[in-house]
């Protein structure tokens, strides 16, 4: 759509130079030292200079295409051929009503059980907590998403202690089956771009190696700031960023899954000095990243977004742009259902109105066939000029296939809209979420895996802030 083939190509050959001639800071010895083991050299201490060949080959021992999973089921393959699935975002605020306030644990559960309702919002990603120490909020979080929606979860990871405690509530929650053969988590984290790997990321990968858990691999340039103000010029830091964060998954466990992510990308507002996420420029730039991710036959990711502060028409129109952009290009994970203000906040409202807009963006991606059953010419022929095509029995066996319903949008006439009260959108949003938080949830854990994944926490809270030890 952005991109061809030979752009790819010019992209990647000057992300190849800069990651041979520039290098990329690795702020972990052992890492280090397996980069180098691997061929790479290394200058200044820990600026380690990456060349061609070992990119190739960790491109090649990645998977083309990966699972996610969820506790209800299913399953969905993810790739450069693969579908689109939306998640929610992470944020430090929760927004209800255009009144910002800090994210609570009482919060982040109302966010998983409206998540739990929505149709179109195949997973959930991990918030900060501002109720929990900081260095808790990871696995504190996860037990709390667990608790509340059985969708897949997508932790965001504050240490690397806390991803290990994830992937052990992770196995609770799958008994016997191991997480390789049932992904119903993933991970992921984001360089300092450009170019620098730090401690806590790199001690995250090596965390949730071994257990075929997939990876996001994320760069986040800020064009005009950390990055060339050109998007061409953005998306070589991008790839570089990515290449190297592969090399370095490949090297702490060979054929781990990953997800190759540029959907992060930013673009700088000079005026307002403000990293934008939901401009036209961030759509392109991103879902170029998914088109390089195509390129190296990988999965890719992205988010949806809006510098909107409150769930209003700029959120629909600036989510609807991002997330439409996004599935027709092909990106397979789309985070930031929900999210306002940059990603900063998260809302019940905009979480319902963006499984609305995934929901269109899904039967956009989805298309149609072209073929004898949907060419329907027996049929056209049968009804000739007189038009009924109403009552023939091919368009009741299709009907329902067809034509998408959305849940809150207004689909009626104008008679029938004011005899049940003329409510607009966002009255309806209101009354739905109403709806949600009213009923009595369905239980997603079992009294023993509730159990466990409070012995878990109570763990590593009492480990990760309690007294250092003494000697």
């Amino acid at each position: 759509m952005w991109l061809d083939r030979q752009d790819c190509e010019q992209i990647h050959l000057n992300a190849r130079q800069v990651l041979q001639e520039v290098g990329v800071r690795v702020d972990d010895a052992g890492v280090v030292r397996a980069l180098q083991e691997a061929g790479a050299t290394l200058t200044d201490g820990n600026r380690v200079h990456i060349h061609g060949d070992l990119i190739d080959w960790a491109i090649r021992q990645c998977p083309r295409a990966l699972h996610i999973a969820d506790r209800r089921g299913h399953r969905t393959e993810l790739g450069p051929e693969g579908g689109s699935v939306f998640l929610t975002g992470n944020a430090l605020y929760v927004t209800r009503g255009g009144v910002r306030a800090d994210l609570k644990a009482v919060d982040l559960a109302e966010l998983a059980r409206v998540v739990d309702s929505c149709r179109n919002i195949r997973g959930m990603v991990g918030t900060a907590i501002a109720d929990c120490a900081p260095q808790c909020r990871d696995f504190v979080g996860f037990r709390i998403m667990a608790q509340n929606t059985s969708k897949h979860l997508r932790p965001c990871i504050y240490t690397p202690g806390g991803a290990r405690l994830v992937m052990e509530m992770a196995q609770v929650l799958l008994g016997d089956v191991p997480l390789r053969e049932s992904p119903i988590v993933s991970t992921g984290f984001s360089i300092l771009s450009p170019l620098h790997w730090s401690a806590l990321a790199l001690g995250v990968f090596k965390e949730t190696a071994g257990l075929g858990v997939p990876v996001m691999i994320n760069s986040e340039p800020l064009a005009g700031a950390t990055a060339p103000v050109t998007l061409a010029g953005c998306l070589v830091i991008g790839d570089a960023d990515v290449l190297s964060g592969l090399v370095i998954n490949q090297l702490l466990e060979p054929g781990r899954p990953c997800f190759y992510n540029i959907g992060f990308a930013h673009v700088l507002d000079m005026a307002s000095a403000i990293a934008l996420t939901g401009a036209p420029e961030n759509t392109m730039i991103q879902a170029a990243g998914a088109e390089l991710a195509r390129y190296h036959r990988l999965p890719s990711a992205s988010w949806m977004s809006t510098e909107a502060m409150t769930a209003d028409s700029q959120a629909a129109f600036e989510k609807m742009m991002t997330g439409m952009a996004h599935a027709l290009a092909g990106v397979n994970l789309i985070w930031g259902a929900g999210n306002l203000e940059s990603t900063l906040a998260m809302s019940p409202e905009a979480l319902l109105t963006d499984d609305e807009i995934a929901g269109y963006c899904l039967r956009l991606r989805e298309g149609f066939k072209v073929d004898g059953e949907n060419v329907a010419l027996d049929l056209i022929r049968e009804a000739g000029l007189s038009g009924d095509f109403m009552t023939a029995a091919h368009t009741l066996a299709h009907y329902r296939e067809v034509l998408s319903r959305p849940l809150l949008a207004v689909r009626t006439r104008r008679d029938a809209w004011e005899s049940k009260g003329a409510r607009t959108y966002n009255e309806a949003v209101q009354n739905r979420l109403r709806e949600i938080l009213a009923a009595k949830p369905e239980p997603c854990l079992t009294a023993h895996q509730s159990a466990e994944l409070e012995r878990i926490e109570a763990y590593g809270i009492a480990s990760m802030t309690g007294p250092p030890a003494s000697g």
